[in-house]
């Protein structure tokens, strides 16, 4: 687990506890750039993310036994605890690669506006 520390005074953070529904959890997701924002937009249209922020970056790895080295998009795709496995799911299933890089960073801390915020914007539509 990667812990992301805030500076915030304590009362402005959200409880720690992976039961509470304002538990935040990241998705680390590497994806070709002309897939990236397409599959930002689904996450949060289908409100499994909050917000997914897309930044460039080339990817160096191994892949059948040669190193390859790709222009491709990182998505930081916010959600809380109870939505993450669904968001994961869809991610593997809309991606274009067949072993895309979907990774979980939980956070140990969050401002508790953002965080209500999160919560909000990954539930159910009334």
């Amino acid at each position: 687990m990667v812990a992301f520390v805030s500076h915030h005074t304590s009362d402005r953070k959200a409880a720690c506890d992976p039961t509470c529904k304002q538990f935040q959890t990241l998705l680390y997701v590497t994806a070709p750039r002309d897939a990236a924002t397409d599959l930002a937009r689904r996450l949060v249209d289908e409100r499994l993310a909050a917000c997914v922020n897309v930044a460039d970056c080339t990817s160096t790895y191994r892949w059948d036994g040669a190193v390859h080295e790709d222009a491709e998009a990182i998505l930081l795709a916010k959600t809380t605890d109870d939505r993450y496995d669904e968001l994961a799911t869809r991610v593997v299933e809309w991606h274009p690669h067949a072993v895309p890089c979907v990774e979980r960073i939980d956070t140990v801390d969050a401002d508790a506006p953002f965080a209500a915020w999160c919560a909000g914007a990954v539930a159910d539509a009334e």
